[in-house]
């Protein structure tokens, strides 16, 4: 996780997972004020992190960029259904780069997002966001925990039982060349020890560090925390 801001700034790093890796990241948003605009959240799949966002920040309003029809029906009814995210959270269907009308933010959060884009579509995003970054306000930004292409065996990511069925999310990478890689997510489901059902998906992704972001960003960075040595990716839900 990275964090950058205006100069002078900042970048900080914190392991994955959506808790873990969030909570940091959203008390450094904390400092930067979030009275001088929303809290704009890119990508904020079915809302997880958007919920740390909110605990950490309970005055603080949020704009929640989510562009999957999928996600964005499972991270409306999330907002809907809890009363004190329902009067701050704003669910909007933009893509980065692109972002909403607004003309001030005070800070953004990005998980699982940035190596999704090509490089002139980060350079695009990082300007559009300095364009509208409040003095002293911070961007975040969750790099997966891949600073290079590496292979990284099937892995399972989470696990959980759900009545008479357990339900496995596993995660595989390998390397494509210089900066790529490509992930393999598969979800499966269990009764009685036995696959019932299995669904397999795939994506790239760009291995990034917080020099480079520095760079693409004209902005200086550093990490908000690390647990030590690079982890496995997690996808965004």
């Amino acid at each position: 996780m990275t964090t950058t801001r205006r100069r002078p700034s900042s970048t900080r790093w914190s392991p994955p997972g959506t808790s873990s890796a969030a909570a940091p990241a959203e008390r450094r948003a904390q400092g930067a004020g979030p009275g001088r605009g929303p809290i704009l959240e890119i990508g904020a799949g079915t809302g997880r992190v958007t919920e740390v966002i909110a605990a950490a920040l309970p005055t603080a309003e949020i704009v929640a960029m989510e562009p999957s029809p999928p996600m964005r029906a499972i991270l409306t009814s999330r907002v809907a259904d809890d009363p004190g995210l329902r009067e701050r959270v704003t669910v909007v269907d933009t893509a980065a780069p692109d972002l909403p009308p607004l003309d001030r933010i005070s800070a953004a959060v990005i998980f699982g997002v940035a190596g999704h884009l090509t490089e002139p579509e980060r350079r695009t995003l990082w300007a559009r966001l300095r364009e509208r970054l409040a003095p002293g306000g911070v961007i975040v930004v969750e790099l997966m925990g891949v600073r290079t292409p590496r292979t990284i065996p099937p892995t399972l990511s989470l696990r959980e039982t759900m009545g008479r069925q357990v339900y496995e999310w596993w995660l595989a990478g390998e390397p494509l060349g210089p900066g790529l890689m490509r992930f393999t997510t598969t979800w499966r489901v269990l009764r009685d020890g036995r696959t019932v059902r299995e669904v397999s998906d795939g994506y790239d992704w760009h291995t990034l560090d917080t020099a480079q972001i520095a760079r693409e960003a004209g902005m200086t960075s550093r990490r908000i925390a690390h647990a030590g040595g690079e982890v496995t990716p997690r996808s965004r839900c």
